[in-house]
């Protein structure tokens, strides 16, 4: 097959270093480097530029390479649905490098069709699963924290030494609450609700 017609997508998240492996992948594929393309977002959904650049130049005799099938989405839903427009309406196809059976040009049957239907579906669900999974226990880790007390959160800003006197003076009617919240450089906000805490204490 002539090279202008070999793509490859990867994609990264903010967190992940893995970019130079894919890349490296993706080129002992035979993808050429301008025909490479990358975005450095969540998998969660499909709003992603460079994937669209892609979508674009998919066609009949097309084949995209991904190195796993994480790379072009751990949404479930989503997953299939973009495998659809490629292999269907786009009639491209798809190659999976670290998963051989997802590659839609081996047999070019029913049967290899049901495969690559099956193990994606199996595949595109555990993906997302552990998507779900992960948040789950960062939510619970969050929760655990806040129960043995951490704060989450900006610390709260130290008392001006000169709170004391604008708050006096605030209070006698001398100043405005503005004028003592600029004098302690604070947000009128900010002002009021410390006033307040600090009067509750008195």
């Amino acid at each position: 097959m002539e090279n202008a017609k070999i793509y490859g997508y990867m994609r990264v998240s903010t967190r992940e270093q893995n970019e130079d492996r894919q890349r490296i992948a993706l080129i002992e594929m035979g993808v050429p480097e301008k025909n490479i393309y990358a975005d450095k977002l969540s998998g969660k959904d499909f709003n992603r530029p460079q994937y669209k650049k892609l979508l674009k130049k998919l066609d009949s005799g097309a084949v995209l390479f991904v190195k796993s099938i994480d790379r072009l989405g751990r949404n479930y839903a989503d997953l299939n649905e973009q495998w659809r427009i490629i292999t269907k309406e786009k009639g491209a196809d798809i190659a999976v490098i670290d998963m051989p059976l997802l590659d839609t040009r081996r047999e070019k049957n029913l049967m290899g069709t049901l495969i690559s239907d099956i193990v994606l579906a199996l595949l595109s669900y555990v993906a997302e699963n552990e998507r779900m999974n992960i948040r789950q226990r960062q939510a619970e880790g969050i929760a655990a924290a806040k129960a043995r007390g951490v704060k989450f959160g900006r610390p709260p800003l130290p008392i001006p030494d000169n709170f004391y006197k604008a708050h006096s003076d605030w209070r006698s009617g001398k100043i405005s609450m503005e004028q003592a919240a600029r004098d302690c450089n604070m947000p009128p906000q900010t002002f009021y609700g410390k006033a307040k805490k600090y009067e509750k204490a008195d």
